[in-house]
């Protein structure tokens, strides 16, 4: 089997620009009113706002790579890095600092030119407290890095990269291709082409031994920040978890071949679809920040503990909503106490009950 950087014209991808045609105009269209939208809110609801999509990413991220870090410590890593002041500033896994920086870093730092250098410094930053991975180093060593599934005996080879040896120039010719394709500004559907590239073209190289692919949807998401003159308002990696197999084929697929019209297509639907996910966080955001300001004098203390945990736990919500028994754990209170309260929050209006007897569980009531 034969894989793009194998071909005697890599890496001059061929593709159809006019696939993109359509979703560059609706990506304008979202692209504009989130903008929109976020710029004519008061200052504490855009921070907010920005932080909520910082969270998601960084989760979202890290999960489509097996890796599954708790809200709460990605959010307090965030506020931390930001100097924001958090109710919740022990960090319990110290692993989620270091995505929840990156996210940080790639969203301050958007406009600085991209490099080997800069590279390797969000790979440093992401493994920063791992022992086991060569932080901010390329991959060494003669065995070939592969992309597999199935049971050991009877793996099924997704891919292999170039070889580790090769690795320091295949980098060196991504940057130069990086830097040398200009985009101008709000050329949406150019820029489309180029992120979608970018993506598959350093996915290809696989360069470290591990978090190329929250380092390549890092460069992405810089790609299309560069066009647009600002800081994306998306996650993207929320849009690309919706359907993880669906990103695996095509990017599989894409890898097989010089030709990656298809490649562009899908992930330009990916950006798309990420944009118009990201006005349903904004409305989130907004109602919740609204909520908090209707309610919060009305709460005692143990209440607006539990409320402010439902509330940071996102769009998404508490898993299973919230129990007499979950109220007692988080507030430290007795069960009659629990009970207590969580009446009259559903009298307040902040909650609403659902279910009956031992299934019964209770939602805010945005």
């Amino acid at each position: 089997m034969s894989y793009n950087w194998q071909h005697k014209n890599w890496p001059d991808f061929q593709y159809d620009p006019s696939v993109v045609e359509n979703i560059a105009m609706d990506f304008a269209m979202e692209s504009s009113e989130v903008k929109g939208i976020v710029d004519g809110l008061p200052a504490e609801y855009q921070q907010e706002t920005i932080l909520e999509f910082m969270i998601n990413e960084a989760i979202k991220t890290s999960e489509i790579e097996g890796e599954f870090y708790s809200r709460k410590d990605v959010m307090s890593s965030i506020k931390k890095r930001l100097g924001i002041h958090s109710k919740f500033d022990v960090i319990r896994d110290k692993k989620a600092r270091g995505i929840a920086e990156l996210m940080v870093e790639v969203r301050q730092n958007y406009s600085t030119p991209l490099s080997e250098n800069l590279i390797k410094k969000w790979h440093k930053i992401v493994f920063e407290n791992s022992i086991k991975i060569n932080q901010g180093k390329y991959r060494t060593g003669t065995d070939p890095m592969q992309i597999i599934s199935g049971r050991i005996g009877n793996e099924d080879i997704h891919f292999e990269a170039p070889a580790s040896e090769n690795v320091p120039q295949e980098m060196k010719q991504f940057v130069f291709w990086y830097n040398q394709n200009k985009i101008t500004p709000r050329d949406l559907k150019n820029n489309l082409i180029k992120t979608s590239i970018s993506h598959l073209y350093f996915e290809s190289i696989h360069p470290f031994e591990d978090g190329n692919g929250r380092i390549g949807r890092a460069i992405a998401e810089k790609c299309l920040a560069e066009s647009l003159g600002q800081p994306v308002i998306m996650s993207l990696s929320t849009a690309i978890e919706n359907d993880k197999s669906a990103y695996y084929q095509a990017l599989k697929t894409a890898q097989k071949s010089m030709e990656v019209t298809e490649w562009i297509y899908y992930f330009s639907q990916v950006i798309r679809d990420a944009q118009e996910q990201g006005k349903n966080l904004i409305q989130f955001t907004l109602k919740k920040t609204k909520f908090l300001d209707k309610y919060k004098s009305a709460l005692n203390e143990r209440q607006e503990k539990v409320v402010l945990k439902l509330l940071d736990y996102g769009i998404d919500g508490f898993e299973g909503g919230m129990s007499a028994r979950k109220y007692k754990a988080i507030a430290k209170t007795s069960k009659a106490t629990a009970t207590r309260d969580l009446n009259e929050l559903v009298k307040k209006g902040v909650l609403k009950s659902k279910g009956a007897g031992r299934g019964t569980h209770y939602e805010l009531d945005l």
